[in-house]
């Protein structure tokens, strides 16, 4: 690519529009060009003072943010830069804004992994930008950290019960699959003989059935657990950044554990009492028994896919590419 050479007001009135558009829309390929044909266009700025990056971290544009890896040096200094009201890169992206709003709710389902994303932004920025800027005040008179906690107030309640209303429905579900599976741990199928022991003890669907109630006992009790201590959680803002996205995890894949486990118990059971004379039945509760697996899967998959994603996943920040911009 050749390098252009032009002064900065005409290199202004050529690039500038183009720039803060493909910036605001998030049209990576075009900034990556155009500051390759003429770096000097990474300092230019819109009437408000506004860097790329700030655009990019207004409209939460991380394709467009993530350039700033691509860069030797200096990659902090264009986050740390103030706008006409103060504000530098943290600051923005500690403030919420209606349409950020909107555009939050079509990027995550839900109002936690918003929370979370939107924790995920702060903190990354948070590392490019220079730590005495981190504590600087705006216009009036806030700082980052201000900022952030005032504009995401309301986030952080409907976060709040959005993983209560969450768990809540799953602590019901665990809470029944302890009791059940339970229950039948302590009346064996076919009953116990004169010297006190399970009269199926030796068959090996008995051996099934009685791992697989034991796994789902202790995987449902495993849940329980998690969406219990979800619900008495302090939430924090911090707390919707690995804690609680960890828990309800953790919670989702043991209630579904649990389901399975749950399942094949029962198929064993009708196996023990009907398998030998009636093996039709067996194929029936096979099949029935893998829908409530399939109606479970398919309301909360979804949700847990998405969560592991934004909690352990690559991430939606880092370097996406080796050529050098700037």
């Amino acid at each position: 690519m050749e390098i252009v050479k032009l002064d900065y007001s005409k290199a202004a009135s050529i690039f500038g529009v183009s720039l803060k558009v493909a910036a605001i829309t998030g049209v990576r390929e075009v900034v990556e060009e155009i500051l390759s044909s003429f770096p000097g266009a990474i300092y230019l700025k819109n009437e408000f003072n506004q860097t790329i990056f700030h655009l990019a971290i207004v409209n939460r544009r991380e394709n467009i943010f993530n350039l700033v890896y691509q860069f030797e040096e200096f990659s902090n200094l264009f986050i740390s830069t103030v706008d006409s009201t103060m504000n530098n890169g943290l600051h923005l992206a500690g403030c919420l804004e209606s349409q950020q709003k909107l555009n939050l709710r079509a990027r995550a389902a839900g109002a936690a992994l918003q929370m979370q994303l939107e924790l995920q932004w702060f903190k990354e920025v948070e590392n490019f930008t220079l730590v005495p800027d981190r504590e600087r005040m705006n216009n009036m008179g806030k700082t980052p950290r201000m900022l952030f906690t005032e504009t995401h107030e309301e986030l952080v309640k409907e976060g709040e019960q959005w993983m209560k209303d969450t768990s809540n429905s799953c602590t019901i579900v665990a809470a029944l699959i302890v009791t059940v599976v339970f229950a039948a741990a302590i009346t064996v199928p076919g009953g116990n003989n004169s010297a006190g022991l399970p009269v199926f003890s030796k068959d090996k669907a008995f051996t099934v059935f009685a791992i697989s109630d034991a796994l789902a006992l202790f995987s449902s009790s495993s849940s329980l657990l998690m969406f219990l201590s979800i619900l008495t959680s302090r939430y924090a803002e911090g707390d919707f950044l690995y804690a609680l996205p960890k828990r309800l995890t953790i919670g989702l894949v043991t209630l579904f554990l649990s389901i399975i486990f749950m399942m094949v118990a029962f198929g064993a059971t009708l196996y023990i009492v009907f398998g030998d004379k009636k093996t039709w039945i067996l194929a029936l509760v096979a099949a029935l028994a893998s829908l409530p697996v399939i109606f479970f899967a398919s309301l909360q998959f979804p949700l847990l896919v998405d969560m592991i994603k934004s909690t352990y996943g690559r991430g939606i920040f880092g370097k996406q590419s080796n050529r050098v911009i700037f």
